[in-house]
């Protein structure tokens, strides 16, 4: 019988920088030593090693936090920052026409991460910023995403303990199965209460040469003043004009005309 391998130096350190999360971008050194399931010395010597190089900062209160050389090694990802670039004036053009909040995501992992995130004073109170990352069940960018997933990246995701952030947030796998189901089929997923209360989100994917989402466009607004139909038109319009810019010329212009909700 063989015993369980144990992780790799390699391995111990990524444990410790993925204990960075957008809801725990601080953390104690006990805290990451408990997170990434290592001994406290074990910890204590690698976060020593990775704040000396510059992957993590030591605050003055003496909690941790990412530090600049990974964000100078993130800048490397150019083909997901072109797309940030590329579609950041439809964005903006679907943001001013709706008044409502707008994300760019793409997946990692099990997760969406944010590549654009521009929020509306009084909008939806979901918690979002460039870099952040929800868990992909529980967002409508994230629905989008696994809707376009292979069969064995879904199952990978749905094997996953799937977390409630509301009463509402859906963890069974067969049910979130026929909620992708209606992402397929209709082009466009639409979410209620997922992550906050009074919230509604939709998003629509952004396909790449070979007609597979790439990314995902979203949209989240408080219910009680905005409905589905009203914001569907106008975010279609936009994963279409950004999926069309990414592959080739855009020969349609971003006027705000044909944007603004009903």
């Amino acid at each position: 019988m063989t015993s369980p391998s144990k992780p790799t130096a390699a391995g111990r350190v990524l444990a410790i920088l993925d204990t960075f999360t957008d809801r725990h971008d601080s953390l104690t050194l006990s805290s990451i030593a408990r997170r990434a399931g290592l001994t406290l010395p074990t910890a204590h010597r690698l976060v020593g090693e990775l704040t000396e190089w510059g992957a993590l900062h030591r605050q003055p209160d003496g909690e941790y936090t990412i530090g600049l050389k990974v964000l100078e090694l993130g800048s490397l990802a150019g083909h997901r920052l072109r797309l940030k670039q590329l579609a950041h004036p439809y964005l903006h053009g679907l943001h001013h026409a709706t008044n409502t909040n707008i994300h760019l995501s793409v997946s990692i992992q099990q997760d969406v991460l944010y590549l654009e995130s521009m929020l509306t004073p009084g909008g939806a109170p979901v918690t979002s910023r460039f870099g952040g990352r929800w868990p992909m069940h529980a967002t409508a960018t994230g629905r989008v995403l696994l809707a376009a997933a292979t069969p064995a990246e879904l199952e990978a995701s749905l094997r996953q303990p799937l977390m409630a952030y509301s009463p509402h947030t859906v963890t069974d796998p067969e049910e979130l199965r026929l909620l992708l189901a209606e992402v397929r089929q209709h082009g466009v997923a639409v979410a209620y209460d997922q992550i906050a209360t009074g919230v509604v989100a939709l998003a629509a994917p952004i396909t790449g040469p070979h007609g597979r989402a790439v990314a995902a466009v979203g949209v989240t607004a408080p219910k009680d003043r905005f409905t589905a139909q009203q914001l569907i038109p106008p975010l279609l319009t936009t994963a279409r004009r950004i999926s069309a810019a990414l592959n080739g010329p855009d020969d349609e212009s971003n006027t705000l005309q044909d944007l603004r909700i009903a």
